[in-house]
Parts: C-alpha cells; sequence; structure tokens
C-alpha cells in the first residue's frame, strides 16, 4: 500500500508528530511505501533544524531529517512556513519547501493519506 502522512502539530507540544514517526516505522516494517509527508499548518516547526533538545529527549526534527534521506519526500508548506519566518536557510536537511500542489500528488498518488493533529 502507497501512505502518505500530513503532520498539522507542532513538535513538543502534541502527540502528532511522534505518532506519525511511529505509524510511519511500522507502515515501513509491515513493507507498505511512504509516498510522502506534508508538514502543513504548526506541523512545519517539525522541519526546523533550530532545535535544540536535550540529549536525553529525543530530536524530532533530525528524526524527519533522517527519513528524508531514505528517498521519502519530504516536504513544508510554502504557505505555512512563510507565515511562521520559516525559509530554506532553517529547514532540516533533506526537507524542502512547496506548495500544496505537492500535497494534491502525493494524494493522488496514494492508496492512503493519514492525517496526524487537529
Amino acid at each position: 500500500m502507497i501512505i502518505s502522512i500530513l503532520v498539522l502539530e507542532g513538535p513538543y507540544n502534541h502527540e502528532a508528530s511522534d505518532s506519525a514517526y511511529n505509524f510511519i516505522q511500522a507502515a515501513l516494517a509491515k513493507g507498505h511505501t511512504i509516498r510522502g509527508i506534508f508538514f502543513y499548518d504548526d506541523g512545519v516547526y517539525n522541519a526546523t533544524k533550530l532545535m535544540d533538545p536535550p540529549q536525553d529527549d529525543r530530536h524530532i526534527s533530525k528524526r524527519w531529517s533522517e527519513l528524508g534521506a531514505t528517498g521519502i519526500d519530504m516536504v513544508v508548506c510554502i504557505a505555512a512556513a512563510k507565515r511562521r519566518g520559516i525559509t530554506n536557510e532553517v529547514l532540516a536537511p533533506n526537507i524542502r519547501i512547496s506548495g500544496l500542489g505537492q500535497l494534491a500528488s502525493m494524494i493522488h498518488e496514494s492508496d492512503r493519506i493519514v492525517t496526524f493533529g487537529d
């Protein structure tokens, strides 16, 4: 099955990011394909390299960046990013900015879209 993921909430203040990451790991372990991950609304905060969590805490943007390094398309909504002051310079590696057309493509090319967040 081909799955796309939509993340709507920021890291550390909501379980959406952790739940999405854990869902993706489980789906990949079962042999499913992740077409892409689209960060929208406050979800765009997941993609910044500005995070500096304590050593004993999970590093959420590093996790997303590592998933992107495997070839999964990691996209931040340009409109949501601009509203929050997020630019290419602050994005974690392997994550890019694009428009809602990318989300539409992901949905069209997937069997399922799974949304995490309100």
